[in-house]
């Protein structure tokens, strides 16, 4: 599964264009940035409502290359450059977290088959 697939596959929105299209080996949901950064894997998506740069900053330290924002909250330019500065493509949905797990995990699953 590449990280277009967010925007192809389950219609997410891209905060910036020209993400790099990377594969994402797996996935994490989390709020508190402290356990993101113990237990989330390289090449992976976090899906959180953490809309600020500090998530960023988490997501480079770990390896992330992706950051989906649900519950349709705001993400602030800040971020937004924050992101693209880091090469972690970022996305937003009206989905909960819950459903974009359950999205994510069926997809990596799917392909892994």
């Amino acid at each position: 599964m590449n990280i277009s697939d967010f925007q192809t596959r389950f219609g997410f929105e891209a905060m910036y264009d020209g993400y790099v299209d990377a594969e994402v080996l797996g996935g994490y949901t989390s709020d508190l940035l402290s356990d993101v950064m113990s237990k989330a894997g390289e090449a992976s998506t976090l899906v959180t409502i953490q809309a600020h740069k500090n998530t960023v900053a988490v997501a480079t330290l770990v390896g992330i290359n992706s950051i989906i924002i649900c519950n349709s909250r705001p993400v602030s330019a800040e971020m937004i450059e924050s992101a693209k500065a880091e090469g972690i493509a970022l996305f937003r949905t009206d989905k909960t977290q819950f459903e974009v797990s359950g999205l994510l995990y069926c997809a990596l699953r799917d392909a892994k088959a």
